[in-house]
């Protein structure tokens, strides 16, 4: 009776032993799976989006760090203006978006850009606040994703920190990429390929027909945003939405002298250069001048400036308001650029 027992505690031991080293391989194969998802998201760059074989989940590698959707949300907060656009101009499940003072030359009574208000009206959108960010009013819409532009005066990183905790948010700078690059990204990352395709492709045609229609102001251009007090502008770099499709359409952007340069204001941003008070006069320095978020108030404003009479572009008549919406360049606000600029420089049709 004793030699059973001992066997059986024998075997029982052997058992436990074989369970024990088939959990240890099982654990390091999951610790080796989970290692080399690790590594591959580790080398993904910043705004890079991976897409599993069969479709889901997706992720993205942020400022923050990686962020990855299990599934295509179905209801999208935005709590930036400039990537409310084009959202809605890839058919994005946007629910409710930050909004700015409304009833302005830029900004609907519900605080939403003009250029795309009755499109976000038409789709349900409901604006979220005006201006301040309020985090109550973005967990209440019960979202799915937040997005959060990352620089800018429309940013809301400061609530970044409460927002992750209700929902996936997305953290993404406008600053350095034209929003034919944002509709990728966000196409990739939400599902909406196709959407963001067509889009993008409407919108080339019409930059192609456009080149072929106009005949550019005298070159090199100041591309600029003047301020309302006449104190000084924000000039638009080459790495910015505006400058990105004038260098598309043919134009080339004035450079700024190194003794302009230095401010850094709303965030770390390299589409603007800051030019204010004596320094102002030298950052205006093309032969034409193409005034952004400007009506032709504006226009002739600038050209009345006493500090900058001795320009070029003031000298010769060479400065042209492209219209309110074109201080956020979207589908919608570019596209109407394009038509400015052909009514603006059109060539008549014996190619005069």
């Amino acid at each position: 009776m004793i030699r059973r027992y001992a066997y059986f505690g024998r075997a029982f031991i052997i058992f436990i032993a074989a369970l024990a080293l088939a959990s240890c391989d099982k654990a390091q194969e999951e610790t080796q799976v989970a290692t080399d998802n690790t590594s591959s998201n580790n080398t993904l760059t910043i705004d890079q989006v991976e897409k599993a074989p069969e479709g889901w989940p997706r992720s993205i590698m942020t400022s923050q760090g990686l962020l990855t959707l299990e599934q295509a949300p179905s209801r999208i907060v935005s709590t930036s203006v400039t990537l409310s656009g084009t959202l809605l101009a890839i058919d994005a499940p946007l629910i409710a978006s930050g909004a700015t003072m409304p009833n302005t030359s830029v900004a609907s009574g519900q605080g939403f850009m003009r250029q795309w208000a009755s499109i976000a009206e038409a789709r349900g959108v409901v604006p979220l606040y005006q201006t301040e960010p309020n985090a109550e009013a973005i967990i209440k819409a019960n979202p799915e994703l937040i997005i959060i532009s990352a620089t800018g005066g429309d940013s809301a990183m400061k609530l970044y920190d409460q927002l992750k905790d209700i929902a996936p948010t997305l953290v993404i700078g406008y600053d350095n990429k034209s929003w034919m690059q944002l509709a990728q990204i966000f196409g990739d990352l939400l599902g909406l390929e196709e959407q963001a395709k067509s889009v993008i492709q409407d919108f080339e045609q019409k930059v192609a027909d456009t080149k072929s229609k106009i005949t550019l102001p005298p070159q090199p251009t100041t591309a600029m945003v003047y301020y309302r007090d006449d104190t000084g502008g924000n000039i638009w770099t080459t790495k910015s939405a505006q400058g990105r499709l004038l260098k598309e359409l043919g134009f080339t952007l004035a450079e700024v002298p190194e003794s302009v340069k230095g401010n850094i204001s709303m965030g770390l941003r390299d589409d603007i250069i800051i030019a204010t008070g004596e320094r102002f006069p030298d950052a205006v320095n093309g032969n034409s001048v193409l005034l952004f978020s400007a009506s032709q108030e504006r226009e002739q404003a600038l050209k009345s400036n006493n500090y900058l009479q001795s320009s070029s572009a003031i000298q010769n008549n060479q400065v042209f308001a492209v219209g309110n919406d074109t201080f956020r360049l979207d589908y919608y606000s570019a596209s109407n650029l394009l038509t400015r600029l052909q009514n603006l420089f059109g060539r008549s049709e014996n190619g005069q």
